[in-house]
C-alpha cells in the first residue's frame, strides 16, 4: 500500500473525522456523508465513485467492485435506503446522503448480525461469497419496501445480479426465510 492510502485511512479512523482522498488533479470537493451511521466530511476528487470511496478511503471493503461498469451489481449499496450501485455513482452526487454498506447491517452494539445476514448463512445462500454482500443489500432494499414478498418480488429486485456460482436458489430462500421471520428492519 503507498503511503498516500496509508494516509487516507490514518485520517478517517474516527466518525466525524475530515477524511483527503487522493486522485484527480488536486481538485477537491468537500461533501458530508453519513455511512453507516457516522458521519464524515470528505474532500473528495470529483472523478472518485462511491464505490472507491468506500473501499479506499474509508476502508469499508465489504463493497465489492466486479465488472466496474453496472452490469454485475457486486457494489450494491443503500444510499438513502434504496438499492445503488456504487460503482456507477460519483461521491460527489451523494452529499448529504445516507449510505449503509454490508458493514452497516450488524447491531453496532453487540455486533450481532442482521436477520438477513443470518439468514444468508443458515441457507448457504453464498458460493465464492463474492457478490454476496450486493445481493444481500439489494435484499435489504426490497424487505424495507416490501416486508411480506412473493418469490416473484424477490427474484425481480434481484434480477440485476450476476453470480458465476449459480447459488440464487439458496438466496431466494434465504430471502424468503428472512422475511418469514419479519426482523428485517
Amino acid at each position: 500500500m503507498n503511503q498516500e492510502k496509508r494516509d487516507e485511512r490514518e485520517e478517517c479512523k474516527g466518525a466525524g473525522k475530515t477524511v483527503l482522498a487522493a486522485g484527480g488533479n488536486g481538485e477537491r470537493h468537500s461533501i458530508h456523508l453519513t455511512v453507516n451511521g457516522h458521519l464524515y466530511e470528505l474532500h473528495i476528487a470529483p472523478s472518485h465513485t462511491l464505490a472507491h470511496t468506500l473501499r479506499e478511503t474509508l476502508g469499508l471493503t465489504g463493497t465489492k467492485i466486479g465488472c466496474d461498469y453496472g452490469a454485475c451489481a457486486a457494489c450494491t449499496v443503500l444510499v438513502d435506503g434504496k438499492a445503488a450501485l456504487s460503482c456507477q455513482m460519483l461521491t460527489v452526487k451523494c452529499d448529504g446522503k445516507s449510505i449503509t454498506t454490508i458493514e452497516g447491517l450488524e447491531d453496532p452494539k453487540t455486533g450481532k448480525l442482521h436477520p438477513l445476514q443470518q439468514a444468508f448463512i443458515d441457507n448457504t445462500a453464498f458460493q465464492c461469497g463474492f457478490c454476496t454482500p450486493g445481493v444481500t443489500m439489494s435484499a435489504k432494499a426490497l424487505l424495507d419496501e416490501n416486508p411480506s414478498p412473493t418469490e416473484e418480488d424477490v427474484k425481480h429486485a434481484l434480477t440485476g445480479h450476476f453470480c458465476r456460482c449459480i447459488s440464487h436458489y439458496q438466496v431466494i430462500k434465504a430471502v424468503m426465510e428472512a422475511s418469514r421471520k419479519g426482523e428485517v428492519s
